[in-house]
This record gives C-alpha cells, sequence and structure tokens, in this order.
C-alpha cells in the first residue's frame, strides 16, 4: 500500500512551513512534524531583508510580517570611530520577533492544507533498500512512552534546524570546524538611541547585532568565540554595557526575556539530499548571521526545494536532490562566497582593523556591501 503521505517534512520553522505551503496549495496532502510547540522562543537577529520580503510577497505571505517594524537599512561601526549608514534605497526591510513572524507562517501551512503535528520529536530518518539503492521512505518519532515510530510518506523534506537529525543521520551535515563561534540574544527594553536602522557592532574579539522592533523592544544578540564560562546573561549585559559606543545606551536598559545561547553556529552540507530527502533552511547549510540574510536563505531555499518535491511528486524522483543542489548553487554561490569572505574578516582583529580603516577611507563600499547583504537586488 503506498503512503498516504505525499511528503513529509521536519520541521516547522521558516523554511519547513513555508515549503508546506507551497506545497498544499498544489494539492500535495502535507504533515508538518516539530518537536515545540509555536510560538515558541527562538533566537535570531529578528530581521528580514528585502529579497526575504520579496519572497513572501511573490508566494502572497506579505500578512506573516504583521506587527513587524520598517528597517530603513543598516548601520555599522567598527573601532576607531568607523561608523558607516547604509539604506535600502528603493527597497525595504523589516524587523519582526521571530515567535511571531513562524507562527504566522506555520499557520499559512495549516490555511493551505498541511496537517500540523507540534511537540513530536523527529528522531531520524527511515531509510530502505531497493533494486535502486537506499532511500529515505519516512521519519521515526517519538511515540507514547518513548516508543520509536515510524510514518511513511513518498518524500521527505528535513528543515529541522542546524542539528538536523534527519541529515546527520545521513552524513549531509556537519558543524564547520572554522570557525566556532557562539550567539547570545534576548529582548531588551529601555535601549537609548534607536532608530529605524538595524545596526552591527563589529569589534576585534566580538559582534553585535541590534534590531529594533515594536512597542519600543529592542533585539540584541552577541556573536563571540569565547564564553569563557559565564552564564549567558552576564556575557550578553557585560560586552554590551562595557562596549564604548553601546555602554550608554545599554546603561538603563532592562533585559525583558530570559537569553538563549546557541552554538557552534556554522555548519556545512556536502549535498542537498539523498533519494527520497531533500534539505531546506538551516538543515542544507548554515552560515554566522552578520551579513543579516539568514531568513532570505531559508525561504528562497524553501521555495527551491518545494519546486522539486512537486516535480519528483509528478514524474518521479529522477535525481531530485542533486538539481536541489545545482538550483541552490545557481542561486546562492555569489551569496554565499560573500558572506564567507565577511565571516573570514571578523575572525582576525587585524582584518577587522585593515577593514575598519579601508571604509574610512571609501565609506562607499561598505554601502553596497549593505545592500548586497540585504538582497536588495534580488527584491
Amino acid at each position: 500500500m503506498s503512503p498516504v503521505i505525499d511528503v513529509l517534512i521536519a520541521g516547522s520553522g521558516p523554511a519547513g512551513s513555508l515549503a508546506a505551503t507551497i506545497l498544499a496549495r498544489a494539492g500535495a496532502r502535507v504533515m508538518v512534524l516539530d518537536r515545540a510547540t509555536f510560538p515558541r522562543p527562538k533566537l535570531c537577529g529578528d530581521t528580514l531583508n528585502p529579497g526575504a520580503l520579496a519572497v513572501l510577497r511573490r508566494l502572497g505571505l506579505g500578512a506573516a510580517t504583521g506587527g513587524s517594524a520598517p528597517l530603513d537599512g543598516w548601520i555599522v561601526t567598527g573601532e576607531d570611530g568607523v561608523r558607516v549608514e547604509g539604506r535600502y534605497d528603493g527597497a525595504n526591510g523589516r524587523a519582526i520577533s521571530r515567535s511571531g513572524f513562524d507562527a504566522a507562517l506555520l499557520m499559512a501551512a495549516a490555511g493551505a492544507g498541511a496537517r500540523i503535528e507540534q511537540g513530536v520529536l523527529v528522531q531520524g530518518p527511515v531509510v530502505d533498500s531497493s533494486e535502486d539503492g537506499p532511500a529515505v521512505t519516512g521519519l521515526r518519532i517519538n511515540g507514547r512512552q518513548g516508543k520509536s515510530l515510524q510514518i511513511r510518506s513518498r518524500l521527505v523534506i528535513a528543515a529541522d534546524g542546524r542539528y538536523s537529525r534527519v541529515a546527520r543521520a545521513l552524513g549531509l551535515s556537519r558543524a564547520a570546524p572554522w570557525p566556532r563561534r557562539w550567539a547570545i540574544g534576548a529582548y531588551f527594553e529601555d535601549v537609548g538611541g534607536m532608530t529605524g536602522f538595524g545596526e552591527m557592532h563589529v569589534r576585534s574579539t566580538h559582534y553585535m547585532g541590534i534590531a529594533p522592533l515594536v512597542r519600543g523592544v529592542t533585539n540584541a544578540c552577541v556573536v563571540t568565540p569565547h564564553i569563557d564560562g559565564r552564564l549567558p546573561a552576564d556575557c550578553l549585559t557585560t560586552l554590551l554595557r562595557t562596549d564604548p559606543l553601546l555602554g550608554e545606551r545599554f546603561a538603563h536598559a532592562r533585559m525583558v526575556t530570559a537569553p538563549i545561547c546557541l552554538g557552534p553556529l556554522a555548519v556545512d552540507a556536502r549535498a542537498a539530499g539523498a533519494p527520497g530527502l531533500l534539505l531546506a533552511g538551516d538543515a542544507a547549510g548554515f552560515v554566522d548571521p552578520i551579513t543579516g540574510d539568514g531568513l532570505r536563505f531559508a525561504l528562497r531555499g524553501a521555495e527551491l526545494a518545494a519546486r522539486e518535491a512537486l516535480r519528483t511528486l509528478e514524474s518521479g524522483w529522477d535525481g531530485a536532490h542533486v538539481r536541489l543542489f545545482d538550483a541552490r548553487r545557481r542561486e546562492f554561490a555569489a551569496k554565499w562566497r560573500f558572506n564567507r569572505t565577511m565571516r573570514w574578516i571578523v575572525t582576525y582583529p587585524a582584518a577587522v582593523r585593515a577593514a575598519g580603516y579601508g571604509v574610512s577611507i571609501v565609506p562607499r563600499l561598505l554601502q553596497h556591501a549593505i545592500r548586497y547583504a540585504g538582497d536588495v537586488h534580488a527584491a
């Protein structure tokens, strides 16, 4: 008997929910599994760049950004007084809580007809042998009393995040050996000097991202290679309040949520799937968030995965994971090179100082980089 589920999706973050929406709208029978119950807190820079918004608008999902604040561009600072303001001229971004954004996208998937199962832990893939070789035919989940159960489907999409149990079980992804950095983030109130710009403050040993949300709430994240055994809250507030530029602005700020710590951040993926399986979102690879374009990668990557899934449902597998790999490379290769360069620069203090010197002489270089990081061309 053939499976009654066409596509089984592990993970209901932005990539999983977007893929589910596209597939369900096309008539596919879709089930989405996630161990969380939504809305749930999520560590993120909380910004959607113009390229990400373009994907949402094209798919009729602009309503998912309700309750967001406009983002005019980015202010980037370095040491020795370097400061550059880059506007999204002719385009716009949004700052939005991931808790609300993710829940809105999941509701859209349910509204399109996808079946959503929350509070379900995916253990890994179900792999069967055939005359064409091994293929993923479903997912193993934790059932009642911890009993392992199998759910079968014609196709699986793994969108279960950086530590994807599905991708890692098949050797498709791993933590990048370099660089190894951790992110710590929380929400604050009463942060001084906030504007309609996101902010990235690059220092020789770490960098800090700040995003202005609605109702006077500010998202503040620190990315650092050194936790040094400190509690996340202590590490976050110390770096913010001792920074020469930010110290006064955070002197009277109140942390209104518990900090979340995540890391090591970077994940390398060697493929976009395997027979019977496609990867989407952070499961397909993740880089440091300094460029603020993670959600555009997730949304556009999910769109590409959903397109290949629909083709597979209609015509059979025929190397869909290879086609997805090629499509992702065509779509993202130049941006990946840009992001790797930015990741390399912030790893070495001397490179940070050299970049700051160059920007102080030719600030238009960084202004152009801000527009490129924002995927303004894609918008």
